[in-house]
């Protein structure tokens, strides 16, 4: 999700620089780029790729996620290499809506990250949810740091429909291919729902991949069954182990009797439910596991999720939402739909404060159906009112900074309104089926290898 708004919001900041897409490619690499093997050997050879196209860049921009995570996470270590090649090579780098922890200055990970955040080669951190940290990495250098939207904010522009229907004669040229295209996707989704969701013979696992009958559409765009007298809750789960890794007093046993005394009161209250993920492998585990050891019905539940256009399919569904994740806290503001946020981590209030619904965002004392249900179906009363200059800090910012570095002469060059992004803002292109097949085999590799750890 965040991967695909930060492309779409790249191209519209290199069209308002003056640039046509003839002049410039985007090279989206994931923080894998920095192997687990280099992490363990150091051996500059087995990170020969991530040089590579490090040396060959003319900018590096890290778009969103937790990339300075230093407390549990090593993603602070793959940043440090980063930009330490950055450096060598003498490649500008900006930081776009990271996510970031507090600062410790007693804990050597993160002193550590300082160093290497104060490299000449920085010019520009913004955070998502922890100015005050970044400002402390930042202390005593020119970097400009700022306060901004998460890029997930555009997910309704990004992910919005084709204003056009496809031409009968381009169909018919495509339909071949497409259909192919197709069957191949359906048989790796059943694949992979048949390695991680196991049911008895009465269910097939295809059946969690189903969608239920066709819903109406309401004039927000949205698929509700709220005219037949229902309305839809979509159920966020998380991994088991996130509330150890944040010491709060939570478990896997917890969630799992949450969700089922959730699930009970918007049955007796007369909601529809759908169970989901963002696609995260550990949070697809749990979720199977729970499915499962509960005989919850597979036609409400949707496992996996395997492309950010299924997240937003699922969420359009909805009319509230209870999550965990603050991706589909996120996405979910961006579409319109009432959201509550469930805190392990202090990003999820501060997200909830940043859009002027602090209440929304439910500590671990208020983690009873009750108060979840009165939660959200005080959300769903008040709706969604979106603050376009909130959203707008993202993209201005990362329009400032690359102006900079590209256009350093062009100071009067000015970013889009909002208006003007809204049509500027190219749509997401869907996921390619080499990169679908890759996430599928992603998620199957972390499957085969825990099957191995035993």
């Amino acid at each position: 999700m965040i991967e695909r708004c930060v492309i779409s919001i790249l191209h519209a900041v290199m069209d308002n620089l003056g640039f046509t897409r003839d002049d410039y490619q985007i090279n989206s690499r994931a923080a894998g780029i920095i192997t687990q093997k280099f992490l363990k050997s150091g051996n500059r050879a087995d990170i020969a790729s991530a040089e590579k196209s490090i040396s060959e860049a003319d900018l590096i921009v890290f778009g969103g996620a937790p990339l300075f995570n230093y407390r549990y996470q090593n993603f602070y270590r793959k940043t440090i290499t980063t930009l330490e090649l950055a450096e060598q090579y003498n490649v500008p780098v900006i930081f776009s809506s990271i996510g970031v922890e507090d600062f410790d200055g007693e804990n050597p990970k993160c002193v550590q990250l300082k160093t290497a955040l104060n490299l000449p080669c920085v010019r520009q951190i913004a955070t998502r949810d922890n100015y005050e940290a970044v400002r402390k990495y930042v202390e005593g250098t020119d970097i400009t740091a700022a306060q901004v939207a998460d890029p997930a904010v555009f997910a309704d522009i990004v992910f919005r429909k084709p204003d056009l229907p496809i031409k009968p004669e381009s169909l018919s040229k495509q339909n071949g291919k497409a259909s192919r295209g197709r069957r191949t996707r359906r048989r790796l989704r059943k694949i992979l729902g048949q390695l991680i969701h196991t049911r008895p013979a009465t269910q097939s696992p295809s059946q969690a991949l189903a969608p239920d009958s066709p819903a109406v559409v309401t004039q927000t765009g949205r698929q509700s069954d709220i005219e037949q007298g229902q309305r839809c809750i979509g159920l966020v789960v998380t991994r088991r182990g996130i509330f150890k890794d944040n010491k709060i007093p939570f478990t896997a046993a917890k969630q799992h009797a949450l969700w089922l005394d959730v699930i009970a009161k918007l049955t007796e209250k007369g909601y529809k439910y759908r169970l989901l993920t963002t696609g995260h492998y550990a949070d697809e585990v749990f979720l199977s596991d729970f499915v499962r050891k509960n005989n919850i019905d597979l036609s409400k539940v949707r496992l996996p999720i395997n492309q950010p256009e299924d997240l937003v399919s699922e969420l359009r569904r909805c009319d509230g939402i209870i999550a965990y994740r603050l991706h589909a806290s996120i996405t979910s503001y961006a579409l319109g739909i009432p959201s509550i946020g469930l805190t392990w981590n202090f990003k999820v209030p501060a997200f909830y404060e940043s859009i002027g619904y602090s209440g929304r965002a439910l500590s671990v004392e208020d983690w009873t159906a009750a108060a979840l249900l009165e939660a959200v179906e005080n959300a769903m009363d008040e709706g969604v009112n979106r603050d376009t200059d909130f959203a707008m800090s993202v993209y201005s910012t990362l329009f400032s900074g690359v102006r900079e570095i590209l256009r350093p002469d062009e100071s009067n060059l000015v970013p889009f309104s909002f208006e003007e992004l809204q049509s500027k803002l190219p749509s997401d292109p869907g996921t390619s089926f080499a990169l679908y097949r890759e996430r599928v085999n992603r998620k199957m590799r972390r499957t085969y290898e825990n099957f191995i750890k035993g």
